[in-house]
């Protein structure tokens, strides 16, 4: 069993940030397709991963439960005699978690590199003015409460 970082008293409603961190550690360790993350302009991110070999048919990008997916997979050619064999064929999956928000743009091949172009909306700023009552409206709603408490014992008094 694993030492949760969040199981403090404490700390109450942090479960979906440790799965999360749980998904992000189990996907960190394979490093096929290599890749770079960009920061291009503001909210925009570009991901390009290195998949030598795969054509358009072979490659997918999706986005399940706010985690982009990319999968790649080739087929074995029949009947070809290799001497020498270098050039693997295999398939991948390689997953990224996104914040809430994000949205998957597009994605492009080119020269062996898939590119991926992420943005992230800017949030509107909202500001929501709450109105301060006076002691008259706190009196008003501690009586309400208070009659509608006795009403209640009144009704278990009668039962």
């Amino acid at each position: 069993m694993t030492k949760s970082y969040f199981s403090s008293p404490l700390l109450l409603g942090f479960e979906e940030i440790e799965r999360l961190l749980d998904r992000v550690n189990k996907t960190a360790h394979d490093g096929y397709p290599p890749y770079n993350i960009e920061q291009v302009g503001t909210g925009r991110i570009l991901i390009t991963l290195a998949v030598a070999g795969f054509d358009r048919s072979a490659l997918a990008v999706t986005v399940e439960d706010n985690q982009l997916v990319i999968r790649g997979k080739q087929t074995e050619e029949e009947g070809k005699a290799y001497l020498h064999r270098g050039i693997a064929t295999r398939q991948f999956q390689r997953s990224f978690v996104l914040a809430e928000g994000i949205e998957v743009e597009s994605a492009g091949l080119q020269n062996g590199l898939l590119s991926i172009e992420l943005k992230r909306p800017q949030p509107e700023a909202l500001v929501r003015t709450i109105e301060i009552q006076g002691e008259s409206a706190a009196r008003r709603e501690r009586s309400k409460e208070a009659s509608t408490l006795s009403v209640v014992r009144a009704r278990r008094e009668e039962s």
